[in-house]
């Protein structure tokens, strides 16, 4: 078997002579910490040694200003509107190539050759079964469960399953584990969904390409044969690879903290589904399709805008702007040319979808959504396409959470073979009481607060 391209493409952060100086204002006493450039962005300033000189710790809720790893894997200019995998633009890549050559290139730092292509083809492929004891597990959720709880708990269980590829140490059991883990996703997020319909299970086609296979999967069924839509395929690989990686992200931050501590890569990728799960992170383009329901029709569409131009009012549209663009969003851009191709080829003719372009064409066009650089994000065009196909809103995360494996699984693989990788171990900002001594329970004087025990019997008695 060829041996995949690798390089060592994770370079150390290089020092510069820059330094920051640290002066505390109340003794007078300086500290001076190196800074260091990477390949491109803004330097950072180097602060592994910052308690044990200076005695302090840095506050950053939510780490907006922290680099808590380096990486060569994905870099982002959000005020640039740039987005770019191992140096490619996104665009690039999503108009030019497939989701399997953007998984080789991710995992490997290069885009493979024609006979690296066909054996990584050959190697997802053999992975994308399930085990069967491992099906049954399905039945022992309710058929309304989300899928995306399934999900948590079937990515976690194959660990229990794989023994051959849990070793951490071993070069060839990281790759095996990550073929296995792109492999199934889909199978696993179409059995969850099946399981909800009451349907039976089908099984993957290797004959199919990735994108293909998804739809089929999903959308098959025993009593026809299912003929996979090329635009609608091409609209599916699009989703995947713009949802590949996106740097740091809470959910990719979350498979490199658990993978930080030695546990295996299912159960770090089944975390980083339970991050993504959350509305604030994967569920967006879900809450787009809640936003249109909200707004209902076009006549409405007037007065939802003002709510959101208004300051006082907490009314906020869904699917626009980006906490890390500042401009454009580069995946916006692309989605939005397939957005239009799939309802042109579907010819569907939906009050929500139509709802959704009258509110990108003001969204494009009005000068306070210019200014405030509010523009269509790629959740709000992934969450009109995987409407447009037919996935209910509970699924959006899935499709989510299928592409984002390779990002999350690359992560993984690049911080297990970084020479400076160590457990995480955030530190915190303390705020709680001061030492205070012990009172035993007879000794303790009365107090009037009431504590609501409620949620225990779902009463609502109280007690003091």
């Amino acid at each position: 078997m060829a041996k995949p391209a690798q390089r060592n493409d994770v370079r150390p952060a290089r020092a510069v002579r820059h330094s920051f100086t640290l002066t505390d204002n109340e003794t007078g006493e300086s500290w001076e910490f190196p800074t260091l450039h990477g390949t491109m962005g803004p330097k950072v300033i180097d602060t592994r040694k910052l308690y044990s000189q200076a005695g302090v710790f840095t506050y950053d809720p939510g780490f907006a200003s922290t680099a808590s790893c380096s990486s060569a894997i994905t870099y982002i200019d959000g005020d640039a509107g740039v987005l770019l995998h191992r140096g490619y633009a996104i665009d690039d890549l999503a108009k030019n190539t497939d989701y399997m050559d953007v998984c080789y290139l991710l995992l490997h730092g290069e885009l493979p050759s024609p006979e690296e292509k066909s054996e990584f083809d050959i190697n997802i492929n053999r992975h994308t079964m399930l085990h069967e004891q491992l099906v049954r597990f399905y039945s022992g959720f309710v058929r309304s469960a989300h899928p995306m709880a399934i999900m948590v708990g079937i990515v976690g269980a194959l660990s229990a399953f794989y023994h051959d590829s849990t070793d951490i140490t071993d070069p060839m059991q990281r790759m095996i584990a990550a073929h296995r883990l792109i492999a199934k996703m889909p199978t696993i997020g179409a059995y969850a969904y099946k399981y909800s319909l009451g349907q039976p299970f089908p099984y993957p086609n290797n004959n199919l390409s990735y994108s293909e296979n998804v739809l089929r999967l999903m959308f098959s069924a025993p009593t026809d044969e299912y003929e996979v839509n090329p635009v609608l395929a091409r609209a599916m690989n699009s989703i995947l690879i713009l949802h590949a990686d996106h740097e740091q992200n809470a959910s990719t931050s979350t498979v490199r903290l658990a993978g930080s501590s030695a546990a295996n890569p299912f159960a770090c990728v089944a975390a980083g589904i339970a991050s993504l799960w959350g509305p604030a992170h994967g569920g967006a383009n879900e809450a787009v399709l809640n936003m249109l329901h909200e707004i209902g029709t076009k006549d409405r569409v007037a007065k939802y805008i003002r709510k959101a131009q208004d300051p006082e009012d907490n009314f906020r549209l869904m699917g626009f702007g980006h906490r890390v663009y500042k401009n454009y969003d580069p995946r916006a851009e692309v989605l939005r040319k397939t957005c239009h191709e799939v309802l042109e080829e579907l010819g569907i003719h939906d009050p929500t979808l139509d709802l959704a372009m009258e509110l990108e064409e003001i969204a494009l066009n009005d000068d306070y959504f210019k200014e405030k650089k509010l523009y269509p994000n790629v959740d709000f065009y992934s969450g009109i396409i995987l409407r447009a196909l037919g996935f209910p809103t509970n699924m959006f995360t899935v499709l989510f959470a299928i592409g984002r494996t390779v990002g999350w699984i690359a992560h993984w693989k690049e911080m297990m073979e970084a020479p400076e990788s160590r457990i995480g171990r955030p530190r915190q900002l303390y705020v709680g009481s001061k030492k205070r001594e012990f009172t035993s329970v007879a000794n303790r004087e009365h107090t009037d607060r009431k504590i609501s025990w409620s949620w225990l019997w779902g009463g609502k008695k109280t007690a003091d």
